[in-house]
């Protein structure tokens, strides 16, 4: 048994059940539920799982395409370092987790798991001396169930509905003071990088702020970790903490948005020149970001319900635009000192892949700083009312299209992550054409 494993089972004597978790394509935790005497083994390079488990759909599903093209081969998973953690909102404390990542059986990294897409795009910027630096700003709603939908849970007014979402209400806050207590305790305990959470836009909406990381793999660990962590004390709680991208209609949705900057070998940050304007390299990924914005679509919005956040008044964006201090562009350049010089990436929804939503950003930034691209003049006031004709894909299996048929994405992410994060996408967009809505039969089912 591992020195890690070893150690963490004699400090945590009253757990008697590990989580072996696999994100996979989707950002859904797989995996297994394994007997503490089994730890050791997880840590040898014993816990096989099929390579399909990462491609599975959002209901669990395979693909049977990539099911019956491989034989449904085993990979063999392999503990992430730092990962092996009590478990705070497990029964009685009695649950530890460990994160995982897949590889082939001759030992080399399996490029189908969305960690290792992401590692091969740090290599690239490490052979450039540089640094990526990465924070996340995670919103998601704060529900109960009431005959099937999602109701709020923040105070409404005795008339029924509220009006606006209480934005940066601290009375709010109070009212759920007992979980945010807990959640700060088990951000402690987990060794995450909870930087505060404020009350967002929509009602029910939160967010929480996550401090500045150098090394983007473990920062998409740590938001896959944080969104657990949310999910499993809000339940503790008799709540449900929801990263659906759009949960509420006529509502803001839930974004992911990203801060990212750029250290050199010395430590200094490549888009600071000591004005608010940036370097040159700054406007040279910003012009990535906005050159591959649409083919990196289906990455930022993998959900069929996350396309519905890219409408007017909902604050997302709905083509490549970006400026300085505007919060109503794509990628905003934010105010502040000159050495925190960055990018914020505001097209993302919360349920996004961290791992992919890493590795389509900064491959785009370093496109831009290699091709020398220019950004354009930046968008000065109403962002919303600025569209161009160069507008986002808005429907999922648009989305989907551009990415599968997107040389930008397979040069990036590898042909096999792009294969078959396709065709989960694609098996998910022919369930939901299969679906009769409710609005449908309110529309036709009388009237024709």
């Amino acid at each position: 048994m591992s020195l890690e494993a070893d150690w963490f089972l004699r400090a945590n004597p009253q757990i008697t059940t590990i989580e072996a978790l696999l994100p996979d394509c989707n950002g859904v935790m797989r995996g297994k539920w394994l007997p503490r005497h089994k730890l050791g083994k997880i840590f040898d390079g014993e816990l096989k799982l099929p390579k399909t488990a990462l491609s599975l759909d959002i209901w669990g599903r395979d693909v049977e395409e990539l099911v019956f093209a491989a034989g449904d081969a085993d990979g063999i998973c392999r503990p992430v370092e730092g990962s092996l953690l009590p478990t705070p909102w497990s029964p009685v404390g009695q649950h530890g987790q460990v994160m995982l990542s897949m590889f082939n059986a001759d030992g080399t990294p399996y490029l189908g798991d969305p960690r290792h897409v992401l590692k091969q795009v740090i290599a690239r910027y490490q052979e450039a001396g540089w640094r990526p630096v990465v924070a996340a700003e995670l919103e998601f709603s704060l529900v109960t169930w009431d005959e099937s939908v999602p109701t709020h849970t923040c105070p409404t007014p005795a008339s029924g509905s509220p009006v606006g979402g209480n934005t940066y209400g601290l009375d709010v806050l109070n009212n759920h003071a007992a979980m945010m207590e807990d959640l700060r305790l088990a951000c402690e305990l987990q060794d995450l990088p909870f930087d505060g959470v404020v009350k967002e836009s929509a009602p029910s909406q939160y967010e929480i702020n996550m401090q500045h990381v150098d090394n983007p793999v473990l920062a998409a660990k740590q938001i896959m970790m944080m969104k657990r962590l949310i999910k499993g004390v809000a339940a503790k709680h008799g709540l449900i903490a929801s990263f659906m991208a759009k949960p509420f209609e006529n509502e803001a949705g839930n974004g992911m948005h990203v801060h990212c900057s750029v250290l050199d070998e010395s430590g200094m940050n490549v888009f600071d020149d000591g004005t608010e304007r940036g370097t040159p390299l700054l406007h040279n990924a910003i012009a990535g970001c906005l050159e591959h914005m649409a083919d990196s679509v289906a990455i930022f919005a993998p959900s069929f319900n996350g396309y519905r956040r890219f409408q007017p008044g909902c604050h997302a964006p709905t083509f490549p635009s970006w400026g300085y201090e505007n919060r109503t562009v794509a990628v905003r350049v934010p105010a502040g000192s000159n050495a925190a010089r960055r990018l914020e990436h505001r097209v993302s929804g919360a349920d996004a892949n961290p791992y992919l939503l890493f590795a389509v950003l900064l491959s785009a930034m370093l496109d831009g700083i290699e091709q020398n691209l220019s950004p354009g003049d930046p968008i000065k006031g109403d962002g919303y009312s600025q569209a161009e004709e160069a507008s986002l894909p808005v429907y999922m299996p648009d989305a989907v299209r551009m990415f599968r048929e997107s040389d930008f994405i397979r040069n990036a992410l590898g042909p096999e992550i792009q294969r078959i994060f396709t065709l989960t996408k694609e098996q998910e967009i022919d369930e939901f054409r299969k679906r009769i809505t409710e609005l449908e039969y309110q529309s036709f089912l009388e009237r024709l």
